[in-house]
């Protein structure tokens, strides 16, 4: 039986995908965005490094705990964490470009922005948490 060809375009998608991330994933550049070869004293790059490799340490943890929050929350509250968070993640990175615009040509710029979105990532868990707790925003 012959596979439809919206499937077909579908599968295509995907692979394309795959192979975009795949090649991404191997050049220079997303190698140093990884937050390989960080050394805290080390040149304006490795110290970049630190920075991005912190902030994927600080948003791992807060994607970890809003996916337990999720968990924990009623059905019909879901909807509405799930539109605060998207709407939060937005602005994060509308703040931290505004914030560290001024250095974005600069070599120590992806330090900049880096530990911006930490500050910004950390900062979240109190929002994230407020959840939980009895003055949570889906509560009447």
């Amino acid at each position: 039986m012959p596979i439809p060809h919206t499937r077909n375009r579908t599968i295509a998608r995907s692979s394309a995908a795959v192979l975009l991330g795949a090649g991404l994933l191997m050049s220079p550049g997303a190698h140093a965005q990884a937050g390989a070869g960080c050394k805290p004293q080390g040149t304006v790059a490795e110290v970049n490094a630190c920075a991005v490799q912190e902030f994927q340490a600080a948003d791992t943890t807060q994607q970890i705990l809003y996916e337990d929050v999720m968990r924990a929350l009623s059905a019909h509250e879901r909807p509405q964490l799930r539109q605060e968070h998207s709407a939060w993640l937005r602005e994060r990175t509308a703040h931290c470009k505004r914030e560290t615009q001024a250095a974005e040509t600069q070599p120590e710029g992806p330090r900049l922005y880096h530990q911006c979105l930490t500050r910004k990532t950390q900062e979240r868990r109190r929002g994230l948490m407020r959840w939980l707790s009895a003055d949570s925003p889906a509560k009447p």
